[in-house]
């Protein structure tokens, strides 16, 4: 399940883009499920842990991909902190999703990100569980009022 802080009640990881250059391990760029995500959020080909295809730069290496792959992966990967979804645009949300199916994902938000269909997420300062973009939309309105409430 995804679980949301949304403007607050936790502590989380502030610059995950600059982390991932310093702690991310070439098996993580070859799993499959990462080469997926590069692709459609990067429009990028993986060619080996060490270079990568983009159709606007050319060959890069990791360091080079976007805030919102690294972030993906590192919530893939590496479990040492709550990672700050707002580095990540609408679409990486399908992704985190995805992530979240496959283990127990916490994260922090300062923006509304387009979760599309049905879902299981919880927004964690209320406590509220959403199931789909409405209920998400006023989950977040309303913890948004308990920040601003104090």
């Amino acid at each position: 399940m995804l679980k949301i802080w949304y403007y607050g009640g936790t502590e989380y990881m502030n610059d995950a883009p600059s982390y991932f250059d310093n702690v991310y391990e070439d098996e993580w760029i070859e799993d499959e499920f990462v080469k997926e995500m590069i692709q459609d959020v990067d429009h990028s080909r993986v060619v080996s842990a060490h270079i990568i295809e983009s159709p606007v730069l050319g060959a890069i290496t990791p360091r080079e991909l976007s805030g919102g792959v690294k972030v993906l992966i590192l919530m893939l990967k590496d479990d040492s902190f709550i990672y700050n979804l707002s580095n990540c645009g609408n679409n990486c949300a399908k992704w985190v999703l995805k992530i979240a199916d496959m283990k127990d994902l916490t994260v922090y938000l300062q923006h509304m990100i387009r979760f599309a269909g049905e879902f299981e997420i919880q927004i964690m300062n209320t406590g509220r569980i959403v199931h789909n973009p409405t209920e998400y939309v006023d989950g977040l309105l309303e913890a948004e009022a308990m920040q601003d409430e104090g």
